[in-house]
């Protein structure tokens, strides 16, 4: 054989078995592909669009090889929008045949899918018809049904045809396939015969879960909408600024400062003085550069310190203790340390003095000291915890008595307060409703920030009465005359009795410093003085230059021992 004639053989046959090659690789997944297990040789939808925009569907579903015992098809029926809008699409009279024989369905719902489950036991022909609400949308020059006539189903497809029956004319017919969102263009769509309205559509072949959408529009007012749309739940949709949510929050903020205004007014703020100013003490000149310190209407340390911030506080009960000894009725002693680490400590005996007592003087006394006996500092939180809240009482009921209040501060702040926490509850409470359910999430937090200056007014409660804001005008004459008043023309051979009763009001209102620096003055010579006082008397070796550290550090001990529990 020549050898240009065997390169020409050898050439030929290359080429037919690289052709064999070829049609072997191309015919052998077409032949799988047609005869897999669970594969839909077709899949036909018969749809017919009710004059409301009601789709009912007929899909039927013919399987080669091997048909799977159960069919599932995942139906998209919410489609999010711009924003924070939903279309939502409502499936329903969904039933299902398989070779002409009712079967059971399971219709599960699932965020933005709804799944049909068929039981079709392996049945070659399945058969499922349901009925949509909702794929009649508005487009800018009328309305469309836009549905995937195929969608979500648990096979392959090989060829896939659609009809829809509409009672309408219609303006143009499209279709895509692929993937939901796709915008590839399917096999066929077709306007139908002349003169019918039945549009026809094609695709094919389609993987499991891949769409076919149909798109039918309508020219206005052939064909009415009856879209469906919801709104997601969006942090910026619950606290919305959009007119009417931000002109009602607006409102309430409005409304609602007036009425914590109108309440602070009321309940907060002193009547008018006008102009009146009751003394509570005052320096009286008794000589020449020479003057004593009187009270006017026996108020005692305790009055003036709850009239001042409307509280009993361990600072006024402490200063009516010192008071108490410096009008006789207690003895202050000044234990001496066991060493120079150990902590300081007092005993407070009961005296009998015919110094008239208030009726919380007399509780208190009671607590602090025994008639006839003697009791420490370090020892009083457990007796005086006893009668604290009398001695508290007492006290409230006294600043009402005198006129002062119109009712006991205690109750009048608790129950404002009490008022504006239940009113914080529940302002979080409807914030949380209106956050979750609705777009007016800022009233709720107008009604929050409410509530919270509710809480600050009912603090400043209660308010004086003209004859309270009369005493506490007094008190800042007296508060001033504590800081100012020379402290070196008090009286002679009376000098260490007249500062010592200035004392317990400068401990309520100020000015304690300069005073105890008086009666240290008085100590000029080297002796000890721990008997000088009438009232309080310190170890052998003390001088009245100690009493500033020692009444300082009694002070502090005992207002806290005084409330403890």
């Amino acid at each position: 054989m020549p050898a240009n004639t065997a390169l020409t053989s050898r050439r030929l046959g290359a080429v037919l078995a690289s052709a064999a090659l070829a049609l072997g690789l191309t015919a052998g997944p077409l032949a799988l592909t047609a005869h897999a297990e669970g594969t839909a040789s077709t899949v036909v939808a018969d749809g017919n669009l009710a004059k409301d925009g009601t789709l009912s569907v007929t899909e039927t579903i013919t399987f080669s090889g091997n048909a799977p015992r159960t069919v599932t098809q995942r139906f998209e029926t919410r489609e999010n929008l711009l924003g924070d809008r939903q279309y939502v699409q409502t499936l329903s009279k969904v039933s299902a045949t398989a070779q002409g024989a009712p079967v059971d369905t399971t219709v599960t719902p699932d965020g933005r899918f709804t799944t049909v489950t068929v039981a079709s036991a392996g049945a070659a022909e399945v058969v499922l018809s349901y009925t949509v609400t909702g794929a009649v949308v508005p487009v800018d020059a009328g309305t469309a049904l836009r549905w995937p006539m195929l969608q979500g189903l648990s096979a392959q497809v090989t060829d896939f045809r659609a009809t829809v029956q509409i009672p309408t004319q219609f303006s143009y017919v499209r279709c895509t396939a692929g993937s939901p969102n796709s915008t590839v263009p399917c096999t066929s769509a077709a306007a139908g015969l002349e003169g019918s309205q039945v549009p026809t559509f094609r695709d094919g072949p389609r993987g499991e879960s891949e769409f076919v959408t149909v798109d039918i529009g309508f020219p206005a007012g052939a064909m009415p909408s009856n879209e469906q749309v919801e709104y997601r739940w969006t942090l910026g949709r619950a606290f919305s600024v959009t007119p009417l949510p931000l002109a009602v929050a607006l409102g309430l903020l409005v409304l609602g400062a007036a009425a914590l205004l109108l309440a602070h007014r009321r309940t907060g703020r002193d009547a008018e003085a006008d102009g009146q100013l009751s003394r509570v003490g005052e320096f009286v000149p008794t000589g020449p550069g020479q003057s004593e310190f009187r009270v006017v209407d026996e108020i005692r340390p305790g009055h003036i310190g709850t009239v001042a911030d409307e509280n009993v506080d361990p600072i006024d009960v402490t200063a009516t203790v010192l008071d108490l000894a410096v009008r006789g009725h207690l003895l202050i002693t000044e234990l001496p340390r066991s060493s120079a680490f150990a902590p300081a400590d007092w005993e407070l005996t009961r005296l009998t003095s015919q110094a008239p007592l208030r009726p919380f003087e007399t509780l208190l006394l009671d607590g602090v000291a025994p008639v006839g006996g003697r009791r420490l500092v370090s020892q009083l939180s457990g007796p005086v915890g006893e009668v604290i809240g009398d001695v508290q009482d007492a006290l409230y009921d006294e600043v009402v008595t005198h006129g002062w209040f119109e009712r006991r501060p205690d109750a009048t702040r608790d129950r404002w307060t009490q008022l504006a926490l239940l009113g914080l509850i529940l302002a979080v409470a409807a914030t949380g409703v209106l956050v979750a359910f609705t777009t007016f999430g800022l009233a709720g937090l107008v009604l929050v920030a409410l509530a919270l200056g509710a809480t600050f007014v009912a603090q400043e409660a209660p308010a004086r009465t003209r004859a309270g804001a009369a005493l506490l005008a007094g008190l800042g004459v007296l508060r001033s005359d504590l800081l100012s008043h020379p402290t070196d023309q008090m009286p002679p051979h009376r000098t260490l009795q007249e500062i010592s009763e200035v004392l317990p009001y400068a401990v309520v209102l100020g000015g304690t410093d300069r005073w105890l620096d008086a009666l240290a003055a008085g100590d000029d010579d080297t002796d000890p003085d721990s008997t000088d006082l009438s009232w309080y008397h310190g170890p052998q070796d003390w001088h009245l230059r100690d009493l500033p550290d020692s009444l300082r550090s009694l002070v502090t001990t005992m207002s806290g021992n005084l409330f403890a529990r």
